[in-house]
């Protein structure tokens, strides 16, 4: 017995010995920005927080005289993304890397009052040297940051970043990645919704994803084919319930979609760097895209069948310089029309609430120039907008008549201090 409690000791020692040998001491890193942003637009728009987070001009509404309604300039001063950030490294455990972030800003609102938000806020665990040659690494992330597909963004300066003609999303996930060797990299997990979300009967909410279970998959490659080159294609998996329960208890309504997109992007010298993104989208709200779906047929069981809007979103975007900066994007987007009929345009056709249902395709340039003194960094941009709106509906969700084009011209100049 004697023995035995010794041997106990000794081994809860060792392994005390051991697991103080794997790990390492914790280091915190605070990093941030103060931005302040002055905003200029020729017409009134849709837009997020005060007008800051752009989606597209309204579209012509005339009273009996002849007079747009929407025909209004506006001017406004804003601060309310100065953000806050903390990166955590130097964490290890045994051959298990353990990294993690926290990020926030102010861009929420409480009346007149801009409150702090949490943007980020996720684990990474990761293991080097794997495989035959000890090149491969794996990193699991745990918690909330960029959907895959959101990731790489266009050259710009305003808030929205290339929205909607590029998907904008961070979401709870847990994404894994395998990179081979430095030349591919292999990403696939799951995503769950919560600032971003699905619209649909109940307006935007989490409980499609909440009651449908399934979580949002994603998919994809990234590889290096050359020096200055990456490239990634890729897929998402969204399945929600609209409804899970009508007057006379549960039914079995299920929307499942599928959007495939492709990128690429060149780095040269001189701060030059070349990317362009194009996504296939079925619905896709949930990812800031302007799109919906609608019912396209009703069972006898009193379930619905749904058919989602398709629609592209593209951008073309460049940069070049270093102190002085020249940036900018080309945008577009289109409808494509729902993949089967659609029964009602009226109560059962759900579109994003920061588009119209009646747009039809969308434009954008911005030409951007910035001045770089260090931490300190002064910027003007021009951004046009058009977006084609019109009347009756087909029956796959389209405009056919009274087709025309809405502009807007946003002048925007943004001080910014890095830190």
């Amino acid at each position: 017995m004697k023995k035995l409690v010794i041997s106990i000791i000794a081994l809860v020692a060792l392994g005390t010995s051991l697991g103080a040998q794997t790990e390492s001491q914790v280091k915190f890193k605070l990093y941030g920005f103060i931005r302040n942003y002055a905003i200029f637009d020729s017409r009134e728009v849709k837009a997020g927080t005060d007008d800051l987070y752009f989606y597209t001009p309204k579209d012509r509404s005339y009273t009996d005289e002849g007079k747009d309604l929407n025909d209004n300039a506006s001017f406004r001063l804003l601060s309310l993304t100065t953000r806050l950030g903390v990166d955590i490294t130097g964490f290890q455990y045994g051959g298990m890397k353990v990294t993690g972030k926290v990020e926030a800003d102010f861009y929420n609102k409480s009346g007149s009052v801009a409150v702090l938000r949490m943007r980020q806020a996720y684990v990474g665990l990761g293991w080097d040297g794997l495989g035959l040659q000890g090149e491969n690494s794996i990193l699991l992330n745990i918690g909330q940051t960029w959907h895959p597909m959101a990731a790489d963004l266009p050259h710009m300066v305003n808030l929205e970043s290339g929205a909607p003609f590029t998907p904008f999303n961070r979401s709870p996930q847990i994404m894994f990645n395998y990179n081979m060797a430095k030349k591919a990299t292999v990403t696939a997990g799951v995503i769950y919704g919560m600032q971003y979300l699905p619209t649909g009967p109940d307006g935007k909410s989490a409980d499609y994803m909440k009651y449908g279970i399934l979580p949002e998959l994603y998919a994809g490659l990234t590889f290096k084919p050359a020096a200055g080159v990456v490239a990634k294609v890729g897929a998402n998996l969204f399945s929600i319930k609209p409804r899970w329960k009508d007057a006379n208890g549960s039914v079995s309504d299920r929307l499942t979609t599928v959007s495939p997109f492709v990128y690429i992007q060149y780095t040269g010298s001189n701060g030059f760097q070349i990317k362009a993104k194009s996504i296939l989208a079925e619905a896709g709200e949930q990812m800031n895209l302007l799109s919906g779906y609608g019912v396209s047929k009703e069972n006898t069981d009193g379930s619905w069948e749904y058919t989602p809007m398709r629609s592209t979103a593209s951008f073309i975007s460049a940069q070049y310089g270093k102190k002085w900066q020249i940036m900018g994007m080309i945008g577009y987007m289109k409808l494509l029309g729902t993949s089967e009929d659609l029964i009602d345009f009226g109560s059962r056709y759900w579109f994003n609430t920061s588009g119209s249902s009646n747009m039809r395709q969308m434009v954008r340039f911005t030409p951007t120039i910035a001045y770089n003194m260090g931490k300190l960094t002064l910027a003007l941009e021009y951004n046009l907008t058009g977006t084609q709106f019109g009347s009756g509906m087909d029956s796959k969700g389209l405009v056919q008549n009274n087709l025309h084009w809405v502009f807007n011209s946003r002048i925007l100049t943004m001080v910014k201090y890095n830190f």
